[in-house]
């Protein structure tokens, strides 16, 4: 209490109180902003330091200093600071909020008057934490905090005015059920947000940027999953149309069912049928939610956004959602109707890396690996991989390798001592059977082969391990084609001479089953087989007697022709 009696606290303390009183009074007569003295004016936040200076705040207005040379809270002088005739930063106040976002601030005086170069005060968020779901919006509550405050003679409910381009760290605040807007304040506490759709918050009545990292002047946005800074990678876009097909026999139809997680949602339905909601929580609870009239509404803790129109109704979720979302139309007229959807879905199932396996032996130099195990994001419970597998984005991380129990191995022990693996043990590699019989004989085939994994011992022994311990090595193939040439086919030789100098007759031809390499070879397949004999006109009219048989082929060339087929039959494979 001392210190209360130094003359300069008491110079402080008056100035202080003089101008929370002017405040005091202004608020009581009611005056807004423009009305308010020229000599009332906010001390902005933050302005009375620690060590009971006022100082200079980020918008260049001026404030009483004084030196004070209690150096308990000050750290130590950067290089910087040495050179720049700057104190050392002092440490950061209180949060400004408890939850939500607020901001801390950190003073510096100048140790030659008023010629340092810079700000005496810096700033940083605090509290980024979610505030409870029951919590009051933080600038509501500062205009309720004027609610026993007489305006113009009389008591209002006071709530906030959001997303004022023009101002957007003034408290401006309407009356309920008025058609009155007032700005009580020309500042804002800090902490607050500049607008209700933005992390950017305000700082002595200036808005400053905050990234999705919570941090100040941070350009970090999220992704497209939700994800800060992210790649996109946790989620997949879902888009399409489809013609609802309800009827009087059909009064119902689901249209697309949209899952827990899922990001910018719109669902929109053009035509007459009646486009509502059915929910399913993670609990199993289920709920049918139908609008009527435009407007925001809260469906399992998800904020909707309804909109209606001339036979166009249209669904609007910045997400994400609390609970699986089954959109489904109603008939209400003969005409159909055309449903759109658009939405981002999480990829429910990913991958996690494991802890490290345990090391492969006790001392002298091992290894240890990890692996990765697919995760459902949803039940947070490992399940099979194949559910990882099922998204093609969805890449399985490699394993990791690190040394471990790199002591020496006692020599009572009976072994000799075991250098690093990479130096001494080999590590441990994939052994493949050999490949199995091709699946086709020709025209392409595959062939497979399995693998083990092996790891040679201390005493050169190959023994079979899990298949954990290679999954760091690159693996053989498994499968590979076989007899890529083609198969035997019918080859059919030159006709011969049709059997007839005149009128109608035959011809013959030899067809032979030739491989890839030429050969007269067998395995074709005789319903493929070409024909080997036609029909055949002479244009020449016959003028023998019509009693006589036609003139028949000379023999030798149809003799021909019965030989060369018959060697073919004899030398060809049973198919």
């Amino acid at each position: 209490m001392a210190s209360w009696k130094s003359p300069w606290w008491l110079l402080i303390w008056m100035v202080f109180m003089h101008s929370a009183l002017l405040q005091v009074i202004g608020r009581g007569r009611g005056m807004t902003t423009a009305e308010k003295s020229p000599g009332a004016y906010f001390l902005p936040e933050f302005a009375l330091s620690p060590q009971g200076s006022f100082l200079e705040d980020t918008t260049g207005e001026q404030f009483l200093t004084y030196r004070y040379d209690d150096q308990t809270s000050r750290n130590t002088r950067s290089d910087e600071d040495k050179d720049s005739n700057w104190d050392a930063w002092g440490d950061w106040s209180d949060c400004s909020r408890t939850c939500g976002g607020g901001a801390s601030y950190s003073l510096r005086r100048c140790l030659t008057g008023r010629n340092c170069e810079g700000q005496n005060i810096r700033y940083k968020t605090c509290s980024n934490h979610d505030c409870p779901p029951d919590a009051e919006d933080f600038r509501a509550q500062q205009c309720s905090a004027y609610n026993d405050v007489q305006y113009q003679g009389r008591y209002y409910e006071w709530l906030p005015e959001y997303n004022d381009p023009a101002a957007p760290c003034a408290l401006k605040c309407h009356a309920q059920g008025q058609n009155l807007v007032v700005e009580l304040a020309p500042k804002v506490l800090d902490g607050t947000r500049c607008n209700a759709d933005s992390l950017d918050m305000c700082i002595s009545g200036i808005c400053q940027a905050v990234g999705c990292d919570r941090q100040l002047g941070s350009n970090a946005k999220e992704d497209n999953c939700g994800v800060c800074a992210g790649d996109g990678a946790t989620c997949r876009l879902v888009r399409g149309q489809s013609k609802s097909q309800v009827s009087p026999e059909k009064r119902e139809e689901n249209v697309i069912a949209v899952p827990l997680g899922s990001r910018s949602v719109r669902i929109t339905v053009k035509g007459p049928a009646h486009l509502f909601i059915e929910s399913k929580t993670l609990q199993g609870s289920k709920g049918e939610h139908s609008f009527n009239s435009p407007g925001a509404f809260v469906v399992e803790n998800t904020t909707v956004e309804f909109q209606r129109g001339s036979e166009r109704q249209a669904f609007k979720i910045p997400g994400p959602l609390m609970a699986d979302f089954i959109f489904k139309t109603r008939y209400t007229a003969a005409k159909d109707s055309v449903v759109q959807f658009f939405f981002y879905q999480p990829i429910s199932h990913q991958w996690r890396q494991t802890d490290f396996f345990p090391c492969t032996v006790t001392c002298g130099g091992g290894y240890q690996l990890n692996s990765a195990e697919c995760v459902d994001i949803r039940l947070k419970r490992v399940v099979p991989d194949h559910y990882c597998h099922y998204y093609p984005e969805n890449v399985k991380p490699k394993p990791k390798l690190k040394e471990c129990s790199m002591d020496p191995c006692p020599s009572s022990d009976g072994f000799k001592e075991i250098m690093p693996y990479d130096h001494f043990q080999p590590l441990p590699r994939w052994e493949h059977n050999p490949w199995t019989a091709c699946s086709v004989s020709c025209g392409g085939g595959i062939q497979r082969r399995s693998f083990v994994c092996v790891e040679e011992s201390m005493h050169g022994e190959i023994l079979q391990v899990e298949e954990w311990k290679c999954m760091y090595a690159p693996k053989p193939k498994v499968m590979q084609t076989c007899n890529l040439f083609d198969c035997p086919k019918w080859i059919a030789m030159e006709w011969s001479q049709c059997t007839v100098t005149c009128g109608r007759g035959l011809r013959y031809r030899v067809v032979l089953c030739i491989n890839h390499r030429g050969q007269h070879v067998g395995g074709c397949n005789p319903q493929l087989k070409l024909h080997i004999k036609e029909e055949c006109i002479i244009p020449i009219p016959c003028y023998k007697p019509k009693e006589k048989s036609p003139v028949e082929a000379k023999l030798p060339w149809l003799k021909q022709a019965q030989e060369l087929e018959e060697t073919r039959i004899a030398t060809e494979e049973p198919t």
